[in-house]
């Protein structure tokens, strides 16, 4: 009997080979079909479900549903014992039409289904092991995220100033009108949200704690890709404004950030969180520079090797007896040969290496970035961060597969898992050829730069240099300890996101949860209440307690109310 993840592992591929020949058929016909589906009509007002199919949103969903199917069937074995595979399956496939909603939609509204979605069964994922660090994690995913939908919200309110919510036809007349600008930063905003930038990066790491399968598509193609997709499309309204400056900025600063972290930290998944961080800065980086088509080759060609590198991560993980520790890793290439082999693949793809997937869009973007108009900043921290990738996959590399193993007496780690090998190996074939097929489909003109020798030398030189760093790094030499003595403040800030996560949890608890709570005690339920509801409360009753008096016709009253009368009427004589 088939089991429910082979099923879909199927239905996903064909269905995924059957998008990306139709995106190659738009691509070279040059067509685009938009759909409007009206679902419902009453009195001239009609409920209006908008579709857009192109190129660009029939080849990523070729890519989400190759990768998805990928995933699942690793996950056959992989969730292997879960009482409740069908769940995370079913789970897993929500996700995924979620994604699929957010690619197809011209619609703000629309988008906002499969965005809400995304947040929504995003954090069913990440809570699916039930203790109390995947609770916090799942809390952090879900309340970051939701500032990008508020934003989202608020975009779609102000959208109203125009006939539709059809965002794609009035893209060009929006950055026209000063009053429109409000959408530009309220997209940005969500974007930056939901691809965990800058000041939003620490929820990317805390989701490590969902299943790796569900990591290899969530990291990869999916959630944190979602934020950069919607970017591209609204890629009119920001470029060449004070935003487009501002997102550059702070994307830099990410991609800078998120490298030198990963250098100091020893937990598998998160180093490899941390790289996909870095990817989205440098995705988010050439989109404001006004290179939309770039981000989304670089888009697809991350999604490949950094799935495959999730699913090696989660072979090497159940083979350690479920532990990340890169620290007690060592030789596993003596257990693990074609694991470790689709993982070298990936982390040198990851890097750059020539011909690999990563080197066709990573080195046209750094190459396109020596020709940019950019200040020694922006220019300085690019190939510093790309230094810095290159530097953490040595010592990863170095990590994992050398020197001895520190794990246990009795290993017995091997290459038994087939079906997740298969998976890998799946992948493996594209993280290779995937690139360059890509370069070929989107980059239809050839592109002219002309740079001088050591500039166009400047993207291997600094590549050459991180791995020598990285290697380094993991021979603890006495030079380096010396380097780190007494250094303890400054390699905690930088190990630490620059205190991201601890300024999203404690902070946020200590500044503004904590006068957020003062202020609802002090106004909402002490002066508010005391001159609002409980004054009127007991004004009302002491009223209805006389009106009641009144009302049982005592001859006490009557009385009393003559000898007011006569009283009165003896003044007025």
């Amino acid at each position: 009997m088939l089991s429910i993840c082979f099923i879909f592992f199927i239905f996903l591929l064909i269905f995924s080979l059957f998008l990306f020949v139709n995106s190659i058929y738009l691509l070279i016909n040059d067509l685009v079909i938009f759909i409007e589906w009206e679902l419902l009509n009453m009195n001239s007002s009609s409920l209006v479900m908008t579709l857009l199919f192109d190129w660009m949103s029939l080849l990523f969903m070729s890519f989400v549903l190759f990768i998805s199917s990928m995933v699942i069937y690793y996950s056959d074995e992989y969730m292997y014992g879960d009482m409740n595979l069908n769940r995370f399956i079913i789970l897993v496939l929500m996700f995924v039409l979620s994604m699929m909603f957010l690619i197809i939609s011209p619609n703000l509204i629309s988008i906002l289904l499969g965005w809400d979605g995304l947040g929504l069964v995003s954090y069913c994922l990440v809570i699916y092991y039930q203790n109390v660090k995947s609770y916090n994690a799942g809390m952090l995913t879900a309340l970051s995220n939701r500032i990008g939908d508020v934003a989202l919200l608020m975009a779609i309110a102000w959208m109203l100033n125009y006939g539709s919510w059809n965002y794609i036809f009035y893209l060009d007349c929006m950055n026209d009108q000063l009053e429109m600008k409000f959408i530009a930063y309220m997209v940005v905003l969500a974007a930056m949200t939901k691809s965990a930038q800058i000041p939003f990066s620490s929820w990317l790491p805390a989701a490590m704690a969902a299943p790796t399968p569900v990591s290899a598509l969530v990291h990869s193609s999916t959630l944190v890709t979602a934020g950069v997709y919607l970017l591209i499309r609204f890629n009119n309204l920001f470029i060449n404004t004070f935003l487009s400056k501002l997102l550059l900025l702070i994307s830099v600063l990410t991609m800078f950030m998120a490298g030198m972290g990963a250098n100091f930290e020893y937990d598998l998944k998160k180093i490899i969180a941390l790289s996909t961080l870095s990817q989205l800065g440098l995705m988010m980086s050439i989109l404001s520079m006004g290179y939309p088509k770039m981000a989304f080759f670089h888009l697809l060609t991350h999604a490949l090797f950094k799935a495959l590198l999730f699913m090696c991560a989660g072979s090497v993980i159940h083979n350690m007896k479920n532990n990340q520790d890169i620290r007690v890793m060592g030789s596993i290439i003596k257990g693990l040969p074609l694991t470790t082999s689709c993982m070298n693949v990936a982390n040198l793809a990851l890097c750059g290496t020539p011909f690999l997937a990563g080197f066709y869009s990573k080195d046209l973007i750094l190459e396109l970035v020596s020709m940019n108009y950019l200040n020694i900043l922006i220019y300085f921290l690019y190939f510093l961060s790309t230094g810095l990738t290159v530097m953490y996959s040595f010592r990863l590399i170095y990590y994992s597969m050398s020197g001895l193993m520190n794990f246990s007496n009795l290993n017995s780690i091997s290459d038994e898992y087939l079906i997740m090998l298969k998976g890998m190996l799946g992948l493996l074939f594209l993280a290779i050829i995937g690139g360059s097929m890509l370069s070929w489909i989107i980059i239809s003109v050839p592109q002219m730069i002309c740079l001088p020798m050591l500039m166009k030398f400047m993207a291997l030189l600094v590549s050459l240099m991180g791995g020598y760093l990285g290697y380094e790094i993991y021979q603890y030499k006495i030079s380096w300890n010396l380097f780190i003595k007494n250094k303890f403040n400054l390699i905690n800030f930088l190990g630490s996101m620059w205190f991201m996560p601890f300024l999203s949890t404690v902070g946020m608890n200590m500044f503004i949860l904590d006068q957020g709570f003062k202020i609802i005690k002090s106004i909402d339920q002490g002066w508010n209440e005391y001159f609002g509801g409980q004054l009127i409360y007991k004004k009302m009753t002491n009223y209805s307690l006389i009106h009641q008096f009144i009302q049982n016709n005592d001859l006490k009253f009557h009385l009393l109310l003559f000898i007011i009368l006569i009283f009165i009427l003896l003044i007025l004589i």
